[in-house]
C-alpha cells in the first residue's frame, strides 16, 4: 500500500481530478470490472451466477471487485433475509449509465482483434515467403 503524501499518491490524485479518463479507469480499470459490469448490463444476477459467466476469475479476486464496485456507487448488493442467504447484484443508476460505453469499449475490442488477427496472418506469410 502507498503512502498517502508519497509522490505517486499525489500525482495519482491530481491526475483523477484533472482527468475524466483517468477517473472513469480508476472506477471501471482492471482486469475484472468491465467484463463484470458487461455481465450485470442484462439484469440482476447472483454471485455464483456471476462466478460461472466469467471464466478465470477466483472468488477472491471477484470479492474484492464487487466490493470495489459496489463502493464507487456502479453496483448494489441485494440481501435476501432468508435460509440460505441469498445476494444478488444488480447496476446502480450510475452503473447503467455506462452501457454506451461499454458497448463502445466492446465494438472496439472486436475490431482491433480483426485487424490484429489480419496484421499477424500477413506477417506470417511474410515470414514463410522468405524462407
Amino acid at each position: 500500500m502507498r503512502k498517502e503524501n508519497s509522490t505517486n499518491s499525489l500525482n495519482e490524485k491530481q491526475l483523477r481530478g484533472d482527468c475524466g479518463v483517468a477517473h472513469t479507469l480508476t472506477l471501471i480499470g482492471g482486469r475484472w470490472k468491465p467484463t463484470i459490469l458487461w455481465r450485470l448490463l442484462d439484469g440482476k444476477m447472483r454471485y455464483n451466477e456471476l462466478k460461472k459467466s466469467i471464466t478465470g476469475i477466483s472468488e477472491r479476486v471477484l470479492v474484492l471487485q464487487l466490493r470495489e464496485l459496489e463502493n464507487d456507487g456502479l453496483i448494489k448488493r441485494i440481501i435476501y433475509p432468508e435460509v440460505p442467504p441469498r445476494v444478488e447484484y444488480e447496476l446502480t443508476s450510475l452503473g447503467q449509465s455506462m452501457e454506451d460505453l461499454l458497448q463502445h469499449m466492446s465494438d472496439w475490442g472486436v475490431m482491433h482483434r480483426k485487424m490484429a488477427s489480419k496484421a499477424n496472418a500477413a506477417k506470417a506469410l511474410a515470414v514463410a515467403g522468405k524462407n
